[in-house]
């Protein structure tokens, strides 16, 4: 089977962690989040995927290439300019031969494709739309269904009085290829709004399969930041990773922690990192390679990336660091967002948790 990932763009939500790298290859347990996606394709049965890819596409296939290493062929077709969901999947049309599967790229899920696949195929379906169920629908897409989950229509975003289901649109769809004949080519065109709702009016058979384990989209940083802590707090298995342990102190080669520093798991750290006397972690945490925490430096629920430095008597709680950062000797961070690439004027990057919606 086909599988056509979305892997997206800039994503105004998750800034600043996405001005250097698109949002499929912002580290998650210190992979690159494609890296996860792919080998839970490949666990399902997918054995070619093709990246729809606009921003910062050369980020992506210097690191994957033709996906050898990863055990999944892979394909890219690169947009000029956005063309939405629909638009992007018509964009690689020619590499389409039977049934495909699509999946927005910032979307984790404990999905089985196969199980899904075989009820698409079941009932003889155009299109079979992933389903999750949510306590607040309205940031989202709704999807209501009837008989044996046949789709009835969708609404997008609604407001507190017209919602009907909690059932929203999950991001992933096996297709039929002859669904893309009504997109037309090279234009903006989104499957929620465009696509489905068109083969809902022809009377095409449209489904919605429940997805009942984990869903997450990874749209902002503190989505992200809980992401990587549900994987080490083992609510949530990466095909990569498997289960971890909740309780698991797990080092990278030439790690060096002080006999006097405290760290408690969940925790995983790269190569070479470096703690320093009476520092303390406190789990979910994840380092990448060769950060440093200085003397009585304190790090509680965060992300720091490769080369972050922590200096002394620092706390650093419920945030996320991106490469390079130094966190000043004293200073206080919570529940912020940090780049320090010197991506535009020279500035350091950061945002603040609290100022945006998580829903």
């Amino acid at each position: 089977m086909k599988a056509v990932v979305l892997v997206g763009g800039e994503g105004t939500r998750l800034r600043p962690l996405t001005y250097a790298l698109p949002k499929p290859m912002l580290p998650v347990l210190n992979r690159p989040f494609l890296e996860h996606t792919l080998a839970s394709l490949g666990k399902g049965g997918v054995d070619e995927a093709i990246l729809a890819a606009g921003y910062l596409p050369e980020a992506i296939s210097s690191y994957f290439g033709d996906g050898a290493g990863q055990g999944v062929r892979l394909t890219y077709s690169v947009e000029d300019s956005p063309l939405g969901t629909a638009g992007a999947v018509k964009k690689a049309e020619r590499h389409l031969d039977g049934a495909f599967a699509v999946f927005n790229g910032d979307l984790f899920a404990d999905l089985d494709l196969r199980d899904m696949l075989a009820f698409h195929e079941s009932r003889k379906a155009k299109a079979t739309i992933a389903m999750t169920w949510v306590d607040n629908p309205c940031p989202y897409g709704c999807v209501e269904t009837g008989v044996e989950g046949a789709v009835r229509r969708f609404i997008e975003k609604p407001r507190p009085e017209e919602v009907t289901t909690h059932w929203i649109n999950a991001g992933i769809y096996i297709l039929e290829p002859e669904v893309l004949e009504h997109v037309p080519p090279g234009t903006h065109h989104m499957f929620e709004t465009g696509l489905f709702p068109f083969l809902i009016e022809r009377g095409e058979t449209v489904f919605g399969y429940p997805l009942r384990g984990y869903w997450l989209d990874m749209g902002t940083p503190g989505k992200y930041l809980r992401l990587n802590c549900d994987l080490l707090q083992g609510r949530v298995k990466s095909a990569i990773n498997g289960i971890m342990d909740e309780h698991a102190v797990l080092l990278g080669e030439g790690c060096s922690i002080h006999p006097s520093a405290r760290v408690e798991g969940p925790v995983l750290m790269g190569r070479k990192c470096q703690v320093s006397r009476h520092a303390v972690i406190k789990g979910p945490a994840v380092f990448g390679a060769e950060c440093y925490l200085g003397e009585d430096a304190r790090v509680e629920r965060s992300v720091l990336w490769q080369g972050v430095k922590v200096g002394a008597e620092a706390g650093v709680k419920e945030c996320t660091l991106g490469g390079g950062v130094l966190v000043r000797s004293g200073d206080q961070l919570t529940s912020r967002a940090v780049v320090s690439s010197r991506v535009r004027k020279g500035q350091t990057r950061s945002v603040s948790f609290l100022s945006e919606s998580e829903d």
